[in-house]
């Protein structure tokens, strides 16, 4: 029997691994991933930023486990020699009405407890020289990382400790009971005393497997990203956001400097059909009855039915796609940019028709389930380990020596 077992080998499962393990030293502890390696989702398809937490609302667990992990993943980085560099981003206000919303980011970062600088326009040249721009705010604890080697790293280290990460090894069954939780996977059924699901994009799967029927289902939208031109990489010397849209939940189209040198623009957010969506194409029946036999997906497309239609658009027509992308870097142009990898989302939402804006985590009898950990958690996850552990210690003795 294991002490612990967590179904998922994201960089959140990792990190949570990691953390119950140096909490109970010498536990029985497993990683059950079903990809062949770890970090294949969300966590390898991501923009690589390690986040300040600026955005979030003050007290809740993205702004206080951002700003935490923030430092966290820095002193990670630092111990484990993984390359990654704390370069700071700038927020641009392109018109009057965004400088009023980045005038209360500027004051939400002084709440979340975050350094801010505003900038003139001037300024901003400076910093970024061909931006376009009124005014902005610039936050110098934000960075880049690989985050798939930060996962890997974890991963060794799960193992250093007595640990194990099983790949290949896709859960699809559990049966939760008062001595512990069975676990069936496609070649071995798994006994262990507490189970975590970390599993991303199937958390509420996850969860309905092991007897928990919360009002939440897991929406995939995809990110579809660009790439500049090698020799079109001086427009972009760090990262450059916009102000987001205060009536859409995701923060627009931005430009991020790789930790390999590469600049990478987007992503939008368009929804997918089907729960790993990296392609336009991709489409799956029983996926797509799900979304659209949920009665918050025809709430969801209401409320926002005009952004949704620009995403669409936008993921449609390159064109379309640059020309936002003009507001903040007038001189792209659409041959400057070639077409990179999507990532997806896993975001959850209500039958209400609300999208979760918090990590959403639930206690079981025997078990933890994370419910909604899509951006900041990569930034987040030694903060979410922590969190977890925490959780598991104070209320349960699950261990017995």
């Amino acid at each position: 029997m294991y002490d612990f077992l967590i179904v998922g080998g994201g960089i959140v499962g990792l990190s949570v691994g990691m953390s119950l393990l140096e909490q109970y030293p010498g536990a029985k502890l497993a990683v059950l991933e079903k990809e062949s390696d770890v970090a294949k989702h969300q966590t390898g398809h991501n923009s690589g930023v390690i986040h300040s937490g600026i955005y979030y609302k003050p007290g809740s667990y993205k702004a206080r486990f951002a700003k935490t992990g923030n430092e966290s993943m820095r002193k990670f980085c630092e111990e484990h020699d993984i390359p990654h560099d704390i370069c700071g981003k700038i927020i641009v206000a392109t018109s009057e009405e965004e400088i009023l919303e980045l005038e209360k980011l500027y004051k939400r970062a002084y709440h979340n407890g975050l350094e801010a600088t505003w900038l003139s326009k001037e300024e901003l040249k400076e910093k970024e020289p061909h931006v376009a721009g009124k005014e902005g705010i610039f936050i110098p604890s934000t960075g880049i990382v690989d985050f798939e080697t930060v996962s890997r790293v974890m991963a060794w280290k799960i193992r250093s400790l007595g640990g194990e990460v099983f790949t290949d090894t896709e859960v699809i069954d559990l049966d939760e009971k008062n001595e512990g939780v069975f676990v069936e996977s496609k070649s071995k059924t798994f006994l262990t005393k507490f189970l975590v699901n970390c599993a991303g994009l199937h958390s509420d799967r996850v969860a309905r497997m092991a007897g928990y029927h919360v009002d939440v289902k897991i929406f995939p939208f995809r990110g579809e990203y660009f790439e500049l031109k090698e020799e079109k990489r001086y427009l972009v010397k760090n990262l450059i956001y916009p102000v987001p849209n205060p009536n859409f939940p995701f923060l627009g189209v931005h430009a991020t400097r790789m930790i390999d040198g590469a600049v990478e623009v987007g992503p939008n957010a368009v929804l997918g059909f089907k729960r790993e969506a990296y392609l336009k194409t991709s489409f799956n029946l029983k996926d797509f009855n799900e979304i659209v036999s949920y009665p918050g997906f025809w709430k969801l497309g209401l409320t926002y039915l005009k952004e949704g239609i620009e995403e669409i658009s936008r993921s449609a027509s390159k064109k379309l796609f640059v020309e936002n992308l003009k507001r903040l870097l007038p001189s792209i142009e659409e041959d400057d940019l070639i077409p990179a990898p999507a990532g997806v989302r896993a975001q959850a939402l209500g039958s209400d028709g609300k999208l979760f804006d918090d990590f959403f985590i639930i206690g079981g009898k025997n078990s933890v389930h994370v419910c909604n950990a899509p951006s900041p958690a990569a930034t987040s996850s030694l903060e979410i380990g922590k969190e977890i552990a925490r959780r598991i210690s104070y209320r349960y003795d699950v261990l017995s020596y």
